[in-house]
């Protein structure tokens, strides 16, 4: 089995949606220029991430946006996980979405942000995305010539019942497009990847914007990969670049042969629902 290429889009945002989806285009090519076969850009690569600003930026599915990364995928012959945008629907309620296209640049997935990134950490990172956003509830598994890969937004990698059940339905990868702050960044976004992806036996990929320090919410950065035995394969820092990782999914079938986790879990004792 030929190894799979990804790309990992750690972008600036800023506030100009327009310099954003062109900022978008411009690496995503570089990223297919160097033989990616998928490629994935981080939470809210459209629009900066503050509250104030998400209703105002929010688009209908089929919007400029949308059509943007439909062409980008179709031109430069990538599976395309865009990130998220803020997304509004016929009542006026605004989503936290992530939209997946195949290489002709049809929507082959859909995520809404299920968990909603509500914290009050004293002397830290206040912030509560349901002043504004409402929450998603369906799990994202979609099927590409690589295999079946799950979809997650950020504050979602904090709930491993999700995690297993995209698992359940054959996600062999998990991008997770994400902007953790500079309180819950050093303390936990390494340590979930590596530990969603070993409790799974699954590759994990976190994809974050690059740090801004004039932005009022200030991205922790540090885009990666974690593989099927927890280890860290690639890692960026806070500033722009795009992390290229070669995956080797025979990995997965490996340790879970050898370790076997999945096929050691007590339905007896204990059950996940998969929701169809």
């Amino acid at each position: 089995m030929e190894p799979l290429k990804i790309g990992l889009v750690q972008m600036h945002v800023e506030e100009a949606k327009e310099n954003n989806l062109d900022r978008a285009e411009r690496m995503v090519e570089k990223a297919a220029e160097q033989g990616v076969q998928v490629v994935a850009l981080p939470e809210m690569f459209n629009c900066p991430y503050d509250n104030s600003y998400f209703r105002h930026y929010s688009e209908e599915e089929g919007g400029a946006s949308y059509q943007r990364l439909s062409r980008i995928a179709r031109e430069q012959g990538v599976v395309l996980v865009g990130g998220s945008m803020p997304e509004i629907d016929g009542d006026g309620k605004v989503y936290n979405t992530c939209y997946i296209f195949d290489k002709e640049g049809r929507k082959i997935g859909k995520h809404r942000k299920m968990h909603l990134f509500d914290i009050n950490v004293k002397g830290g990172q206040y912030f509560k995305e349901s002043d504004v956003l409402t929450a998603g509830n369906s799990v994202t598994v979609f099927e590409t010539p690589y295999g079946k890969m799950g979809a997650a937004i950020c504050f979602d990698i904090r709930f491993p019942e999700l995690f297993r059940l995209m698992v359940q339905q054959g996600a062999r990868v998990i991008i997770t497009p994400g902007a953790f702050n500079m309180t819950t960044g050093p303390a936990h976004w390494e340590l979930l990847f590596r530990t969603r992806a070993l409790d799974n036996q699954v590759f994990a990929a976190g994809i974050a914007p690059a740090q801004n320090s004039q932005a009022s919410y200030k991205s922790y950065g540090n885009s990666l990969v974690a593989d099927p035995w927890g280890n860290i394969t690639g890692r960026l820092g806070y500033e722009e670049g795009i992390l290229v990782q070669e995956i080797d999914l025979s990995k997965v079938e490996k340790y879970r042969g050898e370790l076997p986790l999945l096929s050691s879990l007590r339905h007896d004792v204990y059950s996940l629902r998969i929701n169809k």
